[in-house]
C-alpha cells in the first residue's frame, strides 16, 4: 500500500483496519492509540497517541495518515519539541489539529470521517512504529413517515401482491434498517417477490454522507386485514453500542371484499311510539356496501342507501320489514334480513258528558274518561296537582262552589315513556251568591276613607250594591267575583258599618263590614311613652346641672381658702388637728358651709327644706 511517503503493507479493508492492535512496534519503537473512537456528527472527536523509545532519539516526528483508495494521506504531523501542522489539500484541512500530546482532534465531524487513522512514529535511527484507530460517527435518522399508495382500494383475492406502504426514513448514520409491523407484530423480512409477502428496499447516500432509506411493502391481504394496523420502525445504531427505535405514524388499508351475510336492526333504543323518527340499518360484512332493496309487507319503500327513515311514524307503518342486498362479487350468498317494526299508540281521550259542564249547588256530577291504546293502559282524573280518581269515572256529590273550575282526564301507557293522551272538562257551577266571611275595616280617625272587600261565589256572576255607597271596582279572581270599594268613615259608618249585598237570579246574600278606630290602644301608648321619655329627659338635664354646680362651688371654695377670707384659716386648722376647736365652732363651719352651698344651688338650707 502506497502513501506519500513510503511503501507499507497495510490492509484497506474495513473490518481489517478494526482488528488493528492499539499497541502496534517496529524495532525499538512502541506506538498506543485507542483502537475506537465513537463520535456524533456535528461534534468533536479526539484520537490520542503516545508512543515509547527503547533508546533515546533528538529526531522524532509523529505523523497521522487516513486510507483513500488503497493510499495513504497524511493530514497531520508534529515533531517532537515541535508545533502540530496539518496537511493542505486533504479532506480534513481546516478541521484538524494535532496538540501536544499528539492527540489529533478533529472538529466538527462529517460522516465522511469514518475511516481509519493511522498514528506513525518515526524516531530516526531508533526506528519507526504505527498504530490504527478507527473512527465511527453516527447520526440519528428522522421519524420515519409512512405513507399508503394513491392507487385505489385492495381487493381480497387478487393473484399479485399489492402496494401497502412506502416507509421513508432520512439523515442516518451508519446506515439504519426499516422494520416492518401489522398489529404490532413485526413481519419477516423478505425480499423475494415471490412471495406473497415482501418487502423492496432502496438506500441513498446523501451528499452530505448521511443514508436515507427507503421500504416499500406488498402484501396478498386477505379479508382478516380489512381492520389490521400498519406501521414502520426504524433501527438505528448510537455510540456505546445503543440500538435505538422510532416509530411511524399508522395507516390502515382500503380493502374490498365481498359480502357474506347481512344485518338488518333497528337503530331506536326505546320503544316506537306515533310521531317518532324511525331508522332502521341494512348492512353486510363485504366492503363496499352493496345495492340494499327494502319492502314493507311485499311493497318496494325508497330509503337511501343501507338507511331507511320513517318521520313522523304512524300506527299504519308498523308491519313486517324485509331486506335484500345484492353484491355481484359473490351471487350466491342469500343476503336478506327480516324485522318487524311495532308502533305504540295511545287514542285521544274521550269524556262522557261532553264538555263544559254546568251543575246546581248540591247537585251530584258524574264524569266518565275512556281511551284505547296499543297496550295495558291508565286513565286518571286530577284537578291542579291533585288526582281525584284513578278510573275513568269521577263522581262528585253535593257539589259546592269550591268545586267548580277544570278536570283533567288523562291517560298513558306505562311501558313506553312520554305516550301520554289528556283532555279538560270545565264545571261550572249555578246558584245564588254566597259571600266569604267579610274582613272588617280599622281607620285612624272618623272621616279618614276606608277600602273594604266583598269576594262572593256564584254563577251567573253577582252583582254587588254597597250601603252606604263608595267608589267600586269589580275583579273576578278564579271562580269567585271580588267588589272593593272606598268611601269615608263617617259617624253613621261607624256606627252602623258598610252592608255588602251580591245578587243573582238564584237569590242574595249580604254581609255587613264594621269599622272601628285602628290602634287606638297603641296611640295612647305610644303618648305614654313620650311623656315617660320627656320626663326622663328632664331628670338627666337636672342631675348634669348640679354636677356643674358642685364642681363651680369646689372652685370657689378653693379660691377663698388661697386668699386667707375663709373663716377658717390656718390657725384654725392647727387648733381643729390639735383638738383644741370646741364643738361650737365646728358647726358653724358646716353651717356656713351649707348655707353657702344653698346659695350656690339657689337653694335653702336642708334644715330649712
Amino acid at each position: 500500500m502506497k502513501t506519500e511517503r513510503e511503501t507499507g503493507n497495510l490492509s484497506s479493508d474495513v473490518n481489517a483496519r478494526m482488528t488493528f492492535d492499539p499497541c502496534a512496534c517496529s524495532g525499538n519503537v512502541k506506538v498506543e492509540v485507542t483502537p475506537t473512537v465513537e463520535v456524533i456528527k456535528g461534534e468533536s472527536a479526539s484520537l490520542p497517541c503516545s508512543y515509547q523509545l527503547a533508546s533515546s532519539s533528538a529526531n522524532t516526528i509523529v505523523e497521522w495518515f487516513i486510507e483513500e483508495q488503497d493510499t495513504r494521506k497524511r493530514v497531520a504531523f508534529r515533531a517532537e519539541g515541535g508545533d502540530g501542522k496539518s496537511d493542505e489539500g486533504t479532506r480534513l484541512s481546516g478541521r484538524v489539529t494535532m496538540g501536544k500530546d499528539f492527540s489529533l482532534t478533529i472538529s466538527p465531524v462529517q460522516p465522511s470521517d469514518e475511516l481509519s487513522f493511522f498514528c506513525q512514529v518515526t524516531a530516526g535511527p531508533a526506528g519507526m512504529g504505527e498504530a490504527a484507530t478507527m473512527l465511527k460517527v453516527f447520526y440519528a435518522p428522522e421519524k420515519p413517515e409512512l405513507t399508503r399508495p394513491s392507487s385505489q382500494a385492495i381487493s381480497v383475492g387478487e393473484t399479485t401482491s399489492s402496494e401497502i406502504g412506502n416507509c421513508v426514513t432520512m439523515n442516518g448514520h451508519p446506515q439504519p434498517r426499516i422494520i416492518w409491523f401489522k398489529d404490532d407484530q413485526p413481519l419477516p423480512e423478505v425480499k423475494d417477490r415471490k412471495e406473497k409477502t415482501y418487502m423492496i428496499p432502496s438506500v441513498v447516500k446523501e451528499a452530505s454522507g448521511l443514508f436515507t432509506i427507503k421500504s416499500t411493502l406488498y402484501m396478498q391481504p386477505t379479508k382478516e386485514d380489512k381492520d389490521s394496523v400498519f406501521q414502520c420502525t426504524v433501527e438505528y445504531s448510537m455510540p456505546g453500542d445503543q440500538i435505538k427505535k422510532k416509530k411511524s405514524d399508522t395507516i390502515t388499508i382500503n380493502l374490498n371484499y365481498p359480502s357474506e351475510t347481512v344485518t338488518f336492526t333497528l337503530l331506536n333504543t326505546e320503544p316506537v311510539k306515533e310521531g317518532d323518527m324511525v331508522t332502521m340499518k341494512c348492512e353486510t360484512d363485504g366492503n363496499p356496501q352493496p345495492e340494499f332493496d327494502f319492502t314493507k309487507d311485499g311493497t318496494d319503500i325508497t330509503a337511501q342507501g343501507g338507511m331507511l327513515t320513517l318521520k313522523s311514524v304512524k300506527r299504519s307503518e308498523a308491519g313486517l320489514y324485509r331486506c335484500q342486498a345484492t353484491d355481484f362479487d359473490n351471487l350466491e350468498a342469500d343476503l336478506s334480513s327480516e324485522l318487524t317494526l311495532a308502533v305504540n299508540y295511545i287514542d285521544p281521550m274521550n269524556v262522557s258528558p261532553a264538555g263544559p259542564l254546568v251543575a246546581k249547588l248540591g247537585d251530584t256530577v258524574e264524569m266518565q274518561c275512556k281511551t284505547k291504546a296499543s297496550s295495558s293502559h291508565t286513565v286518571h282524573w286530577k284537578k291542579g296537582s291533585q288526582v281525584l280518581s284513578q278510573s275513568g269515572v269521577l263522581s262528585l256529590t253535593g257539589v259546592n262552589y269550591d268545586n267548580a273550575g277544570e278536570y283533567v282526564c288523562e291517560g298513558a301507557v306505562p311501558s313506553v315513556t312520554g305516550l301520554t293522551a289528556q283532555t279538560s272538562v270545565n264545571l261550572t257551577v249555578r246558584g245564588k251568591p254566597m259571600i266569604e266571611a267579610p274582613v272588617n275595616g280599622h281607620v285612624g280617625k272618623e272621616g279618614d276613607m276606608v277600602t273594604l272587600r266583598c269576594a262572593a261565589h256564584g254563577y251567573p256572576a253577582p252583582q254587588f250594591t254597597w250601603k252606604p255607597s263608595g267608589k267600586e271596582s269589580v275583579t273576578v279572581e278564579g271562580t269567585k267575583v271580588v267588589s272593593s270599594v272606598t268611601l269615608e268613615a263617617n259617624a253613621g259608618v261607624m256606627k252602623d258599618g258598610a252592608i255588602c249585598e251580591a245578587s243573582n237570579e238564584h237569590g242574595t246574600d249580604s254581609k255587613t263590614f264594621a269599622i272601628s278606630i285602628r290602634a287606638a290602644a297603641d296611640t295612647s301608648n305610644a303618648n305614654r311613652a313620650d311623656r315617660q321619655q320627656g320626663g326622663s329627659s328632664g331628670v338627666v338635664i337636672a342631675v348634669v346641672v348640679c354636677v356643674l354646680l358642685l364642681l363651680l362651688l369646689v372652685a370657689l371654695l378653693y379660691f377663698l381658702n388661697k386668699k386667707g377670707k375663709l373663716p377658717c384659716s390656718k390657725t384654725d386648722k392647727k387648733e381643729v388637728a390639735s383638738g383644741e376647736v370646741n364643738n361650737d365652732i365646728v358647726v358653724e363651719m358646716k353651717t356656713e358651709k351649707a348655707n353657702e352651698e344653698a346659695g350656690l344651688l339657689n337653694k335653702r338650707p336642708a334644715t330649712e327644706q
